[in-house]
């Protein structure tokens, strides 16, 4: 099985931040390791705006250590490139094709107006296996946890 973690950009990466951010994280995971074991690790962006990381559990299962380290480097991309990946606050979700971020407040505030309904797309960040980011990721918000928050 392998595991995923997703960070959410609070804006659109540039293609030179994608780039950078891509090759920070190519040298990252193919040097990354559990214990002295070599983790089978690869990360990706989707859409501009989400980092995916994944490790095959099968191969070596990641660690807490090397969890944290992951989420160090994470947090340096956000401080080098100026841009939130750890705001769980902000929810992403589609209209008319176009990704969008908002504060919480807001996609309640969207929600009541009628412009977000429960067959709105929305990202489910909190997927945590390959195949659930291949199927329960972008969902319609009445598939998600959003549809048990936001009533």
């Amino acid at each position: 099985m392998e595991r995923v973690w997703i960070y959410q950009a609070g804006r659109s990466l540039t293609d030179a931040e994608s780039r950078y951010v891509l090759d920070k994280l190519e040298g990252f995971t193919s040097a990354w390791k559990a214990h002295g074991k070599p983790l089978a690790a690869k990360a990706e962006i989707r859409y501009g705006r989400f980092i995916i990381i994944m490790v095959d559990d099968g191969v070596a299962p990641p660690t807490g250590c090397s969890i944290d380290k992951s989420v160090h480097l994470l947090k340096e991309i956000e401080r080098e490139l100026e841009v939130t990946l750890f705001d769980r606050m902000q929810i992403a979700y589609r209209d008319n094709g176009a990704i969008h971020v908002v504060s919480r407040a807001e996609f309640e505030k969207l929600l009541e107006q009628g412009d977000i309904t429960h067959q709105t797309v929305v990202f489910n960040n909190l997927v945590a296996t390959y195949p659930d980011l291949e199927t329960k990721w972008e969902v319609p918000m009445s598939e998600s946890w959003h549809a048990q928050v936001f009533r």
